[in-house]
């Protein structure tokens, strides 16, 4: 029995496998450029501002008084807060639900639809306000 391999032999396997190495990593490189190509999926239409900032198109537009920790109102409407609930201040930065407790806000918020819970809130810039539709105009 001959183990050994002739030089020639061990050439030909070695550049089958240098081409089956190069055709990996040229799949690899055409993968990552298409799919770094391909343009975001936006899942809502955003409705946007003078002021920069832009909401979702599913936003409603409210009165908000958090109540507790756990509880809010919006328009009269009772909601539990959403665990990882964001309340944005006119300034776009993240709030403290606590902080904010029994005062009166003009909002936009999002209500998660699969718990029902109070899940994104941003705190209206009287600018914003004056842009703001009527109520009842899109509810």
């Amino acid at each position: 029995m001959n183990r050994c391999t002739t030089p020639g032999d061990r050439t030909a396997r070695d550049s089958g496998r240098l081409f089956t190495a190069a055709l990996a990593g040229s799949l690899a490189v055409a993968t990552f450029a298409l799919l770094s190509a391909a343009p975001a999926v936006a899942q809502d239409q955003p409705l946007g501002f003078a002021s920069g900032r832009t909401f979702p198109g599913t936003s409603k537009h409210g009165t908000l008084t958090v109540r507790s920790n756990v509880e809010a109102s919006v328009d009269g409407k009772t909601y539990r807060l959403a665990p990882g609930l964001r309340i944005f201040n006119p300034q776009n930065q993240l709030v403290f639900a606590h902080s904010v407790i029994g005062q009166e806000l003009p909002v936009r918020y999002v209500i998660e639809a699969s718990t029902g819970m109070l899940h994104t809130v941003w705190l209206l810039t009287p600018d914003e306000l004056k842009r703001e539709p009527k109520k009842g105009w899109f509810r």
